[in-house]
């Protein structure tokens, strides 16, 4: 049974998390002229987080869970990302 929170949009502020990530990346990528590593860098961390998110619905997929279950782990790697990124960018 899904969990009830106060704030009907508490599971969805990540995105406004990966938002400020990606805008924190974005200015660090203008000032760095060699920026293209670290935009392929980050461009394969996405890539394989999304990966993996695919392979981990799959399976609750393959095992009858609910649609609201497969969601989260199709997610679940991507929010670790932006969560990890975020901390990151946050020390400095």
């Amino acid at each position: 049974m899904p969990r009830k929170t106060l704030n009907p949009f508490a599971p969805y502020a990540w995105l406004a998390e990966a938002g400020w990530v990606f805008m924190m990346h974005s200015a660090q990528l203008w000032a760095d002229p060699k920026a293209s590593a670290r935009l392929a860098a980050l461009g394969a961390e996405k890539q394989k987080a999304f990966a993996q998110g695919a392979i981990r619905a799959s399976a609750a997929a393959l095992r009858g869970s609910s649609p609201e279950v497969i969601a989260k782990a199709a997610m679940a790697p991507a929010r670790r990302r932006v969560r990890a990124n975020a901390r990151k960018l946050q020390k400095g």
